[in-house]
This record gives structure tokens, sequence and C-alpha cells, in this order.
């Protein structure tokens, strides 16, 4: 059996948090947007390097969140 998570996010912008991780997906994650949630689907070979995986995932959402919030503040500011 394959080692895999699912995680679902629940943020502002799942468009934009979503369009962000999309760059770091490889052929073992996938990035959607589900019923207004990032739902990231992740499969690796191993637990070690699903837990890696999953570490360097939620290193990226972090990033992710920090950018959508950070474009929404500089929109807020220019639309004024």
């Amino acid at each position: 059996m394959t080692p895999s998570t699912r995680i679902e996010s629940t943020v502002e912008d799942p468009e934009m948090v979503a369009a962000a991780l999309r760059p770091d997906n490889t052929a073992d994650v996938s990035t959607t947007v589900e019923d207004g949630a990032v739902v990231t689907i992740i499969d690796r070979e191993s637990t070690a390097s699903l837990e890696a995986t999953v570490d360097d995932y939620l290193l990226n959402l972090d990033v992710a969140l920090s950018v959508a919030q950070t474009t929404k503040q500089y929109d807020n500011t220019t639309n004024s």
C-alpha cells in the first residue's frame, strides 16, 4: 500500500493559494480547489518520504498564505 494523505485547507482565497502552490507539485502531489478549500493529495513510496513531503508542503502553504494576504492588502491600498 502506498502511503498517502489528503490535506484540506479552508482559506480566504483558495484559487490564489492553490495557484501559488501548484508550481511545487510533482507527479506525486496534486493541488485543486474543491468546495472553496485548497485540497492537496500526496502519494509517496514510503512513510518517511510522505512525512518529508508534507513538511515541505506545509512550509509552502505558509508562504502561499502570506503571498495571498500581501496581494490582498496591496489590492486594497491601490484600489482605494
